[in-house]
């Protein structure tokens, strides 16, 4: 029972926090005009797209029950300014009609790769947030050919890179702690289909309730070089998440190698998971320094 009340609290402190800082006029303020948007079709759905800019490619994944809009819209006109920007909403999310389709990061995964096939795309940097990261993990495990660099903000690739009481607050989720919230509104302001929102989020929380793991094996083979971003106190075990670093190749004495890892690790002070996607600034620049 103290479990329950506990992750009860923690997911209304997590809403309430995004109430606060995702104000309307940041959700739906000012924004880039998409030179290109759309459906792909892809594993029997059509997905959303929107592209902005020119030059090389780098794909935008968005946490869950979020839009292009609410996790991205404050990143994408920095990103435009040097890149061709391709951002997506997942099944279910945002323009893209819910489906009854079996919710897998493998199958989120494959659809990403459609995207890029529909766009006449070879490979793209990819970012993921959230649960975007754990898609964008997928990818570069299923699709290496298809990715350059990979970038991962407060994200992991196991139910246990989590802590304890964020895997407890995925179980003890309802549909009813999402109403009226900003992933709400957000979503009705898009949806093809408003009525299917409870479906959705039944969807959603069914798959966060199930435990997974992409392997260690398989993310010591990612070859393309990675950043992780996180926040310091974001809800992701910090150990489990130097062993994901260690298993990239970082965590090493640089000096001693005489070279630096092609991967690099981010953890920036005093921000939870909510809060981090805030620090535009900050990503920005660990973006383009990273992808330069």
């Amino acid at each position: 029972m103290k479990n329950l009340f506990e992750s009860n609290r923690f997911l209304r402190s997590f809403l309430m926090m995004v109430i606060i800082i995702l104000t309307p006029s940041w959700v739906y303020g000012q924004k880039l005009k998409p030179s290109q948007s759309g459906y792909a079709p892809v594993n029997g759905i059509k997905m959303y797209y929107e592209v902005y800019g020119e030059g090389k490619p780098i794909v935008l994944l968005h946490g869950a029950f979020m839009t292009i809009d609410m996790n991205w819209g404050p990143l994408i006109p920095e990103l435009s300014k040097t890149r061709k920007v391709i951002a997506v909403e997942m099944q279910g999310h945002g323009h893209t009609a819910f489906s009854d389709r079996k919710l897998t990061h493998t199958t989120l995964a494959s659809d990403v790769e459609g995207v890029l096939d529909y766009l006449k795309i070879d490979n793209a940097d990819v970012v993921g947030y959230s649960f975007g990261g754990a898609v964008a993990y997928q990818f570069a495990v299923q699709s290496p050919k298809r990715l350059k660099n990979l970038v991962i903000i407060s994200a992991t690739y196991k139910s246990n890179g989590w802590l304890p009481e964020v895997k407890n607050a995925f179980k003890a989720m309802k549909p009813d702690l999402f109403t009226d919230s900003p992933m709400h509104t957000a979503y009705n302001a898009v949806a093809p289909d408003k009525t299917k929102w409870t479906p959705f989020l039944e969807q959603m929380i069914a798959s966060a309730a199930v435990p997974f793991d992409l392997g260690d094996s398989n993310i010591s083979k990612i070859s393309a070089p990675v950043l992780i971003i996180a926040g310091d106190n974001d809800g992701l075990d910090k150990m489990e998440l130097i062993r994901t670093y260690q298993l990239l190749g970082g965590g090493v004495s640089a000096d001693l190698l005489g070279s630096m890892p092609k991967s690099q690790l981010a953890i920036l002070p005093g921000q939870g998971h909510v809060t981090l996607m805030m620090q535009t600034a900050a990503i920005s620049a660990y973006l383009n320094n990273f992808l330069k």
